[in-house]
């Protein structure tokens, strides 16, 4: 089977001649440190992995009268391009700081204006200040955000440059400057975690309001996603997950917001798997019940998580392609490429009988071991059916 064939049948739970091995975000971090500044796809064909291609190309809806934010170059991590219209204007001024890099972004309406820092490192990017910090700020939001397509025609170029060599992978639109897939994850972003999870014990009706709007910006791309070619989107994220919040938490104010989107995706034809980067067991059947075709990362215990890949299997394997497991923070650092090697057959025996397990690290890696990298992939090529 190609790297394209392997990967789609996994997906949709079908039979495939080996285990299929991939990664999650290969990170710039990695690339520069470990491999010359390597691109992705020599990523993949350094180690002969299922290659995953990451795009996101949007368009402004004009209709609207929304218009490129112009000369902002390249978007980062978990970023889009921006978009903007005369009553959504995004400023950016970089701040001094001794240690990170310090940007604050001013987004400004006809009734008032936002403001976030966003700051970075070598390693990645974060949240140093929220934008919704007053609940009227939600007006702005409901009455001038912008709502981006999918530019169809750019991801049809990209996988049919793409070829064989894998899936062609995204997210579900994020909010501006900093945001994640879910609804709930978003406004966590936006919000703060902590915050968020006070406000659904203060003020619930509001953080439903919040929610309802993010899904509804999020259903617009979701739309118009159809005819596009892309073969896995993401949706979900960590904050979601068990380790953040309850089940009661995710039953109320996570599932009946992003089952709606994996709905739409599903009537646009678009794949989803719902990632979630943290406890997983309690909601195993919440999610699946939400209908995703796959389910990741399957974060191990050791790693500050709580998933026994075997009884996930069993449980949920049946309905959902499972995508992850692997505990790279020890078996990609510290350990001899037997041991690397051992952890990939336990993988394998726990969740590959019958397919729809994708072997994958459970989420991003940034230092690591070339040779255990190799151990990796090389075991996982041999788990045969």
């Amino acid at each position: 089977m190609t790297h394209r064939q392997r990967l789609l049948a996994a997906l949709d739970r079908k039979p495939t001649d080996r285990l299929p091995v991939t990664t999650h975000h290969v990170m710039p971090y990695f690339l520069d440190k470990y491999l010359g500044g390597a691109s992705v796809q020599e990523f993949f064909e350094r180690f002969d992995l299922d290659a995953i291609h990451w795009t996101l190309p949007v368009k402004p809806d004009t209709s609207k009268g929304e218009f490129f934010t112009p000369d902002t170059g390249e978007p980062g991590f978990l970023q889009i391009r921006r978009i903007e219209s005369d009553k959504w204007r995004i400023r950016s001024e970089d701040l001094p700081h001794k240690q990170f890099k310090t940007t604050r972004y001013t987004i400004e309406t006809p009734k008032g204006s936002l403001t976030s820092v966003i700051q970075g490192n070598s390693y990645t990017d974060w949240v140093a200040e929220t934008l919704l910090k007053e609940k009227s700020d939600l007006d702005l939001i409901r009455e001038f955000v912008t709502h981006p397509l999918c530019d169809t025609a750019a991801v049809q170029k990209e996988s049919g440059s793409f070829g064989e060599c894998g899936i062609v992978r995204s997210f579900i639109l994020p909010f501006d400057l900093y945001g994640q897939p879910g609804c709930w994850q978003d406004f966590c972003c936006i919000r703060g975690t902590e915050k968020a999870i006070m406000d659904t014990f203060d003020d619930p009706l509001w953080v439903h309001e919040v929610l309802a709007t993010l899904r509804d910006r999020k259903l617009d791309y979701i739309r118009s996603l159809k005819g596009s070619g892309y073969d896995l989107m993401e949706l979900g994220g960590g904050d979601a997950s068990t380790t953040v919040i309850s089940p009661t938490l995710f039953r109320s104010f996570v599932q009946p917001y992003d089952a709606a989107l994996i709905a739409a995706a599903r009537e646009a034809g678009i794949r989803i798997v719902y990632h979630t980067c943290g406890g997983m067991m309690p909601i195993l059947e919440d999610i699946a019940d939400m209908g995703p075709a796959a389910m990741e990362t399957f974060t191990p215990p050791e790693m500050g998580a709580d998933v026994d890949l075997a009884e996930a299997k069993r449980r949920i394997g049946h309905r959902v392609c499972m995508i992850g497991g692997f505990n790279q923070a020890h078996y990609f650092k510290d350990c001899t490429p037997q041991a690397t090697r051992n952890y990939v057959r336990r993988c394998f025996d726990q969740a590959g009988p019958g397919g729809g397990f994708i072997l994958a690290p459970s989420d991003h890696f940034f230092d690591s071991d070339i040779k255990l990298i190799e151990a990796f992939a090389d075991e996982a090529r041999n788990c045969v059916y």
